[in-house]
């Protein structure tokens, strides 16, 4: 789910699982090696729900950016999207990647040294920093002035990890996903919410009793991940991505999902600095 998580690298015991059940696929990544699926005809993706607009259900459909990039993925190989909601941490230790629970992870998912050492990631696709919200009228635009407040992270998130290192006067409460943080700052039972800032931006559209009062600079990407070694995968995840960017399509499904282009690499956007 959101740039997320920096949690600590858990112990890959799944790394020897057989890997015997594979399907092949007739496309072939770089090299000419098969590219080969845990589902025959299926490009199976793990996810953690919600996170939109990167990944969220409409009735009993899945619906998002990262869904509309990975079919992209999917097409190029003549397979079908299947995805699963799965809890975030065996997204990012690589657990169900090794345990052939699904052959990509696209999560809102930041890229970091922690998580690659259990994953392989595709070249960044999105471009993220950490947000905070907060109900509209509230005197918090910094977490400087969180001291001594409620302040919500979601469990094992880069937003939970930058407010564990800046907000140390803020007592924090610890969500298990974004819905539920939200939730939180929208009753009242938390003064703010730390989240990434592509996600805070949706929510705050349809909820105008909330606001984005502040950005904080964090640099962080996305990426799509494979289980370590898969390079036949990864390779043609970065090939449909780089040519999605050429051929405008990447940029018609970041303006399908967010409502204007994506920024150049140029282009800022205006951020605030941490205040602790």
């Amino acid at each position: 789910m959101s740039a997320r998580s920096a949690l600590s690298a858990t112990a890959i015991a799944a790394a020897s699982v057989l890997l015997a059940g594979c399907t092949s696929t007739a496309s072939s990544g770089s090299g000419g090696s098969k590219i080969s699926l845990v589902q025959s005809g299926k490009l199976t993706t793990c996810t953690h729900l919600p996170y939109a607009p990167f990944q969220s259900k409409e009735g009993k459909k899945i619906v998002g950016f990262d869904v509309d990039l990975v079919d992209l993925v999917a097409s190029s190989l003549k397979v079908e999207q299947e995805i699963i909601d799965t809890p975030f941490e065996g997204i990012q230790s690589g657990e169900d990647l090794n345990a052939n629970k699904c052959d990509v992870a696209a999560a809102g998912m930041t890229i970091n040294d922690v998580r690659e050492k259990n994953l392989d990631f595709s070249d960044p696709y999105f471009e993220a920093t950490q947000a905070l919200v907060t109900k509209k009228g509230k005197p918090y635009s910094s977490l400087g002035d969180l001291d001594g407040k409620k302040l919500a992270v979601q469990q094992g998130t880069t937003g939970e990890a930058y407010a564990q290192k800046r907000a140390k006067g803020a007592k924090l409460v610890q969500f298990e996903d974004l819905a539920l943080l939200l939730t939180a700052v929208k009753t009242g039972q938390v003064d703010a919410g730390v989240n990434d800032n592509g996600v805070l931006y949706d929510y705050v559209k349809d909820n105008p009793d909330t606001e984005v009062t502040a950005e904080f600079n964090t640099g962080e990407q996305y990426g799509i991940a494979v289980r370590t070694g898969n390079d036949a995968l990864r390779k043609k995840v970065d090939k449909v991505l780089k040519q999605a960017r050429a051929d405008g399509r990447y940029d018609r499904i970041y303006k399908k999902w967010f409502g204007t282009a994506p920024k150049k690499p140029t282009e800022k956007a205006a951020t605030e600095p941490a205040a602790n």
